[in-house]
């Protein structure tokens, strides 16, 4: 049995990001957008990347006119994902899911989920998409 873990912040993202960019199913229509190479943990959390809704085309800036559904920050033992979209359906979905999850207390709300472990980038996948189902039974405005 394997006692160590993956509790490298940077790692963590790097792997939420592969498992994104990489998923040919559900979350096909999300693209890591925004990343900084060189980030560097801090105790307060440094951006990563965003995540956004794909744009049909195969252009290299597909997605960046679109809001960010998420953005991932990463510190020296995890990384946190901040949901800007769907903020209760993340939370309910990450709750399900036994993600340490709580409120931003911001205008407009957002969800903070926190990865902790390598093995729980697999977990918050299905948050990506109850938060991607969430945004297509919305009503346009």
């Amino acid at each position: 049995m394997v006692d160590e873990r993956l509790d490298d912040g940077v790692r963590i993202a790097q792997l939420l990001a592969s498992e994104i960019e990489g998923d040919e199913g559900r979350l096909r229509d999300l693209t890591v957008t925004d990343a900084d190479p060189d980030v560097a943990p801090t105790a307060d959390g440094a951006l990563a990347y965003a995540v956004r809704r794909t744009e049909d085309g195969p252009d290299d800036d597909a997605g960046r006119d679109e809001p960010p559904l998420a953005e991932v920050y990463v510190h020296s033992d995890r990384a946190r994902v901040e949901f800007l979209a769907a903020p209760d359906a993340a939370a309910e979905a990450a709750a399900e899911r036994d993600l340490r999850v709580r409120p931003k207390a911001v205008r407009p709300p957002r969800t903070l989920v926190f990865v902790e472990d390598g093995a729980q980038v697999k977990w918050i996948l299905p948050v990506f998409e109850r938060v991607l189902a969430a945004g297509e039974s919305e009503p346009d405005a």
